[in-house]
């Protein structure tokens, strides 16, 4: 099955502009692209640029730094749920189709209470009165996530983001996609070397290209084609994630970077 390959704008970060890293992914082959920004104008910017280049622009990251604030009393989660309602603004106004959300932070991420299911069925309503699909993300708690994917199973508005890295260094004995077999809408691609079992608590969730790790991408590819998948491959990665890719130009880091994303589509 033919896919689009994208890649994260802020795979660059520091190195150069998000609009000068779509340019120069475009021209290294990248069909579709992803983008953590969220105010509308810069939003906008890089929908226009995309569009006269010819690439996707299917989806935005909203914030999550402090995400737990969700599930907990007071008020501390008002910047954030503001972030993402501006998330979810700017790609009904840009015409950017889905939003990934986050659902929890951390090993010891707060339970699900009834406080933050309501705080996320505002922001579902939130979305759907604007058109936009929201796409859960796969981290650490596996409850958390299912537990929203069952409230909102007939939502229409809500889908799942699959995330390769996250699995594999978070929960590499659950099969994400073959639980939101008919749900998936976004991927975020990239690798690590896994999650030892003596050692439960560190963070392997490095962000690396596709094979510098030990994910199994050939795996990934037979659930995608068995169930029908045909939205973008898209690479969430970053020249800061190893000391070998900052010594890459940006041309180099996105070159290496599609070669990868090439090789997993066919396997």
């Amino acid at each position: 099955m033919k896919r689009l390959l994208g890649i994260n704008t802020d795979c660059l970060s520091g190195l150069t502009d998000e609009l000068t890293t779509l340019s120069l992914a475009k021209a290294i082959g990248f069909e579709s692209i992803t983008s953590a920004l969220i105010d509308k104008a810069s939003v906008y910017a890089l929908k226009e640029r995309a569009t006269a280049l010819g690439v996707a622009f299917p989806f935005l990251h909203a914030p999550f730094r402090g995400i737990n604030a969700m599930w907990e009393t007071g008020d501390g989660y008002l910047p954030l749920f503001q972030g993402m309602c501006e998330a979810i603004d700017s790609a009904s106004a840009c015409e950017v189709s889905s939003v990934v959300i986050h659902v929890s932070s951390g090993w010891q991420a707060p339970p699900v209470c009834d406080l933050g299911l309501s705080r996320y069925d505002a922001l579902v309503a939130y979305a759907e009165e604007r058109g936009v699909t929201l796409a859960f993300e796969n981290l650490r708690k596996v409850g958390n996530l299912c537990c929203l994917a069952d409230r909102y199973e007939n939502r229409d508005a809500v889908r799942f983001c699959f995330d390769s890295g996250h699995e594999h260094c978070y929960t590499k004995t659950v099969r994400w996609l073959d639980i939101f077999t008919d749900k998936l809408v976004a991927t975020h691609l990239h690798d690590n070397p896994g999650r030892p079992f003596a050692d439960k608590t560190h963070d392997f969730d490095r962000h690396l290209l596709p094979f510098d790790g030990t994910y199994d991408y050939a795996q990934m590819m037979r659930k995608l084609d068995e169930y029908g998948f045909g939205g973008a491959l898209t690479l969430e990665v970053f020249r800061t994630s190893s000391e070998d890719y900052k010594q890459m130009s940006a041309e180099e880091f996105l070159a290496t970077a599609y070669d990868r994303v090439k090789r997993i589509s066919v396997l």
